[in-house]
């Protein structure tokens, strides 16, 4: 007897290789851009919203690049990294140091996005010891973490609220030269 579908909420759940987790990682991934999507809208930054819409399938595009047919271009790697360097001309000064994930609530959010990036990162490394995995994977995932922490320094910049460097009591901190 066929088990009835609505009990299965992903037909690969019970492998045991890491594309299952890595494939869960990226889900998850993609929903906390569509949370940051709402955020952002909700705080009238129509140039970070459209951003997140294209970026938005990526996350899908990554998540099924793996099982699947590779579905992420050097276009959109070449994309991705054009955003990067228009939200690091606005926020320089802002990421000297590591700041501290505060401030409105989409760029809250859009540092659970980069948490999350981060993850699917060090899963996707799980499933390159298992199999081979595109080069261009690591970098988009690795240049969208990113992506998503200049967007939430951003986020605040737009909404007056200043960033809060972290101080690490663990890490000493190098003194910057004076011509830097």
């Amino acid at each position: 007897m066929k088990k009835d579908a609505r009990y299965s909420c992903y037909p690969f759940m019970r492998e045991k290789i890491s594309t299952v987790d890595f494939e869960i990682r990226t889900d998850s991934l993609t929903t906390h851009i569509g949370v940051a999507l709402a955020a952002v809208k909700a705080e009238e930054v129509e140039v970070v919203g459209a951003d997140l819409l294209t970026i938005l399938p990526m996350a899908y595009h990554v998540n099924g690049s793996v099982r699947g047919k590779l579905a992420v271009t050097e276009e959109d790697l070449s994309w991705l990294s054009g955003r990067y360097d228009f939200y690091v001309g606005h926020v320089k000064e802002q990421i000297q140091n590591f700041v501290l994930p505060q401030g409105t609530g989409a760029a809250t959010a859009l540092h659970l996005c980069r948490s999350e990036a981060k993850k699917s990162y060090r899963v996707l490394h799980k499933v390159s010891e298992e199999r081979e995995v595109p080069a261009i994977l690591f970098d988009y995932l690795g240049l969208l973490a990113n992506v998503f922490f200049v967007m939430a320094v951003y986020m605040n910049q737009q909404a007056g609220i200043a960033e809060i460097p972290f101080i690490s009591k663990s890490y000493p901190m190098k003194k910057k030269k004076e011509n830097e």
